[in-house]
This record gives C-alpha cells, sequence and structure tokens, in this order.
C-alpha cells in the first residue's frame, strides 16, 4: 500500500474532502439562546468554519424565517456568507437550498445546526436518500437534551454517520506533519 498516494488507501465510509460539503442549519440569535448547551455547539461550529476556511471545504447556511441572523461569531467566519432563508423545517423543502447542493456537485453532507429533533433530524433523514449525511453530534443541539438524543438515534437509525467535530476534522486531514496539518493544529488543541 502506498501511503503517499491518498487516493490509493481511501475505503469504506472515510469522508473526503473533495466530497464532503459543511451545512449550518439555523444557528440565529433568537434560536440559540433557548439551545442546551448552546455555547459548546458554538464554539464547535467556530471551530469547523476556521477548519473549513482552511483547508477549502464549501459551507452552507440556513436561517429560519423571524428568528433572527446567524450569530455573528459564526457568519463572520464564512468567507461570502449568503445564507440562505427558509420557512420549511427540512432544508431540501427550499428550493434555493437544494440548488446550491446540487451546484457543488458534493455528495456527503455534513450536518450541524438547530435544532436536532426538528431542522436537522428532517434534513439528514430526507438527504439519505441521494447522499451520504455525517452529523457532527457536539455541533446540533435542541432546547432539552432529551430531543436532541432522540434526534440523533433516529437519524442513526435511518443511516447517517453520526461523528464529532474533532473526529470529522482529523478524517479530512488525513495526516500530520503537512502545512496544512500545522495550520489546523490550534482548533484541536
Amino acid at each position: 500500500m502506498n501511503l503517499d498516494n491518498t487516493d490509493t488507501y481511501r475505503y469504506g465510509q472515510l469522508i473526503t474532502r473533495s466530497d464532503a460539503l459543511l451545512v449550518l442549519i439555523d444557528l440565529q440569535e433568537k434560536l440559540m439562546p433557548v439551545i442546551s448547551g448552546k455555547d459548546h455547539i458554538t464554539e464547535n461550529v467556530r471551530r469547523l468554519l476556521a477548519f473549513a476556511n482552511i483547508v477549502g471545504l464549501p459551507v452552507i447556511a440556513t436561517e429560519q424565517q423571524k428568528l433572527g441572523p446567524t450569530l455573528g461569531v459564526l457568519s463572520e467566519s464564512i468567507r461570502d456568507f449568503k445564507p440562505l432563508p427558509k420557512i420549511t423545517f427540512n432544508c431540501f423543502g427550499t428550493e434555493s437550498f437544494r440548488d446550491r447542493v446540487d451546484a457543488t456537485s458534493r455528495k456527503t453532507l455534513v450536518l450541524t445546526g438547530v435544532e436536532a429533533h426538528i431542522c436537522v433530524a428532517q434534513t439528514a433523514l430526507h438527504a439519505l436518500g441521494d447522499f451520504r449525511v455525517q452529523v457532527i453530534q457536539d455541533a446540533i443541539g435542541s432546547r432539552t437534551p432529551e430531543n436532541r438524543d432522540v434526534a440523533i438515534e433516529r437519524m442513526r437509525a435511518g443511516g447517517a454517520a453520526i461523528t464529532s467535530t474533532e473526529m470529522f476534522i482529523y478524517e479530512i486531514l488525513e495526516r500530520a506533519g503537512t502545512e496544512e496539518f500545522k495550520a489546523v493544529l490550534p482548533l484541536v488543541k
């Protein structure tokens, strides 16, 4: 096995940077104050956005109508921030979301956001028909931990892979010792 050629040893369920799309669902000013674990979620999403900027991953953000703008600490971290407004819980119920996802040609959706048991779960369960779905467990939330836990169970049972912020970062990086790894290291220390 030639470990210098990353294309020769990719197997199974590993996420690849060429196929991943980071999705931020409804991380908004009027909603986040009532979310259980909001500070932890916000920090992990901030780390994911910084990582996406370093490695060049595309990002799509949604905003549920009437819940205010995306948190400033997050929107400021997204290059060319253009959130997609929506009134549907399932992001795929919004044509502009479907169009933006299709335009990336990516087939692995990496989901973050709130509320886990509503918009995140409905989006994940819909996407599983056409996409690989990874849910970043420590970057999703609900008003109650119970609703978040039920959402994780349902998404997993439906076929979504449940992962964590650091697990995702290291999986995309693939190796240590590179300039990119050095740039990312402060995000995981």
